[in-house]
């Protein structure tokens, strides 16, 4: 059946490039072309439409039809699967008509182009964990729902929108526990820290939260901040009891730590160590120092050592002091 999907896809995509110019009769007039138009939005054919609609508003901008042919407009891109079109086209008529009735369609249908904007075909019939990719549609469709339902809470298009800022609103708190995750097993802690904090903070009511406490907890942990691991534990078991990282009251880490092992390490399984752990308050380049000194040290003749051991073994202070110049 995929195979089926992905070949209904291209046949598709090749359909919408054939048809993506339309002629449209010059001698057409604003009724008819309002009517032809109207025609391809019932039959579904919203390249012709939308064709049609441009036609119209720039042969009669100032025909009776020519207001609403900038609303239906916006509805044929969005239903033409042309996200940025609609959003566009929706913008202009905001600009254009701020006070006219139907404004509050345009600020849905703007809603909509960016909530589907990341749900393209293939979406469709491929599984996608929307929350692992980027969230900037669901950001702007979020925005855009909430201009909807504050500037016109009466609408009727607010309900459902209400409903889908719900589902945005998770959408984006899980996002940054992804995030967050993805610190943890780069050992930037902080930042893991400061992921967790913020969807603590921001989305509180979603069910992102818990997860979030608990990256606070190992972070924190990791991080040796006993106080603020113990605190955010705390909240945890309160407020989540039941949450993975809990098993039986006590908190589980859910990220190991990060192999910070070089790649010819990890392709021998260890066989092959290039970079040894470093002793506290070394680096590598201060281990090249010494490295070198050494190196040096043992190309030097044997009897130019004997020879300098002697002359320092008799040498006083006073010598080493003036460079030997008083010797």
């Amino acid at each position: 059946m995929q195979v089926k999907h992905l070949l209904l896809i291209v046949i598709l995509s090749l359909t919408a490039a054939c048809s993506s110019k339309q002629v449209v009769d010059e001698n057409l007039s604003e009724a008819e072309l309002y009517q032809q138009a109207q025609a391809d939005l019932d039959n579904k054919s919203f390249t012709a439409a939308v064709a049609k609609l441009k036609a119209l508003e720039s042969r009669y901008p100032f025909g009776r039809y020519a207001e609403q042919a900038q609303l239906e407009l916006i509805y044929a891109y969005y239903k033409n699967v042309e996200p940025e079109a609609a959003k566009s086209a929706a913008d202009r008529f905001i600009r254009l008509h701020p006070q006219d009735a139907n404004v509050d369609y345009a600020y849905y249908l703007k809603g909509l182009a960016s909530f589907d904007q990341d749900r393209g075909l293939i979406a469709r019939f491929v599984p996608l964990d929307m929350t692992k990719r980027d969230p900037g549609a669901a950001r702007d469709s979020y925005n855009e729902f909430a201009q909807l339902t504050s500037r016109f809470p009466s609408s009727r298009y607010a309900p459902d929108a209400k409903q889908r800022m719900i589902y945005l609103r998770n959408l984006l708190a899980a996002y940054e526990i992804h995030v967050a995750h993805y610190y943890l097993t780069r050992n930037a802690y902080v930042a893991a820290a400061n992921r967790g904090r913020y969807v603590v903070e921001n989305f509180q009511e979603t069910p992102a939260v818990g997860d979030g406490l608990a990256v606070m907890t190992e972070a924190y942990q990791r991080l040796a901040l006993d106080e603020l691991a113990a605190t955010s534990l705390e909240t945890l078991r309160l407020n989540y009891p039941d949450h993975p990282s809990l098993v039986d009251g006590q908190f589980v880490q859910r990220e190991e730590d990060a192999d910070s092992r070089s790649w010819l390490a990890k392709a021998t399984l260890g066989l092959i160590e290039t970079d040894t752990p470093l002793p506290p308050g070394e680096t590598r380049a201060s281990q090249d120092v010494v490295r070198q000194y050494e190196d040096a040290e043992e190309l030097i003749p044997d009897e130019l050592k004997a020879t300098a051991s002697e002359e320092a073994a008799g040498r006083s202070w006073f010598s080493y002091l003036t460079f030997g110049l008083f010797d």
